[in-house]
């Protein structure tokens, strides 16, 4: 029983951690994030000027009148005078039972459409640009290395393994060293910090003798 479980579990882990299933995660949860961004931009800034330059061409209520009425039906509501009493009543279109081609909608529709169509293009284009210097730098850094490699299998008249492994302890070297170098920058760094740091306390102790000497004049 422990034994299946166990299995069970490591199944689940492989398959939390497949780079698929990852990448789908943080899909979903930023197309979630940008949802709001996309509506923000098309409600309150694309429609607004797609409304106004409507309403200037066709002098209606922009999106929101951009339908074609195909069964119109109408309520009877009341009119009121300023005081608020009913002086009659009127016929007015009640769209929520009418029969219409919403275009309005449509073209909010497409607009969506297009922003986050566009903003995933950009994304993908981006992270392929990554991905492929990414893979240049490491085809780059395997040439170098091979070509280190063969240098020495010249030079030292060793074989490729003796080679490699000689190319190895060198890379580890010089890693050793750069890290050496940058402790002792540290150190230095520090060091010069803790003297100024001394000698601008030991001239402010030195006024403060000079002060207490005036005092005592």
């Amino acid at each position: 029983m422990k034994g299946r479980i166990k299995n069970f579990f490591e199944e689940f882990k492989k398959f939390i951690t497949r780079g698929n299933i990852l990448d789908m995660a943080v899909g979903v949860i930023v197309g979630g994030a940008f949802t709001s961004i996309v509506n923000a931009l098309s409600n309150n800034i694309l429609k607004p000027i797609i409304n106004w330059i409507l309403a200037l061409i066709l002098g209606k209520k922009g999106l929101s009148g951009a339908i074609t009425m195909l069964s119109p039906a109408f309520k009877e509501v009341e009119v009121l005078d300023d005081l608020g009493a009913v002086i009659g009543k009127t016929q007015e279109l009640d769209l929520a039972n009418s029969i219409y081609i919403d275009w309005g909608a449509f073209i909010s529709a497409v607009i969506n459409f297009l922003l986050i169509a566009f903003v995933l293009f950009s994304i993908v284009k981006m992270m392929n640009n990554i991905a492929k210097a990414h893979e240049r730098a490491v085809l780059d850094m395997d040439i170098n290395e091979k070509k280190a490699v063969a240098k020495i299998m010249r030079e030292q008249k060793v074989n490729r393994k003796a080679a490699q492994a000689i190319y190895d302890e060198q890379v580890e070297q010089a890693k050793a060293k750069k890290a050496e170098e940058e402790r002792l920058a540290a150190e230095k760094a520090a060091a010069d910090a803790a003297a100024e740091a001394e000698k601008a306390t030991a001239n402010t102790r030195l006024l403060e003798e000079i002060r207490d000497l005036l005092k005592n004049k």
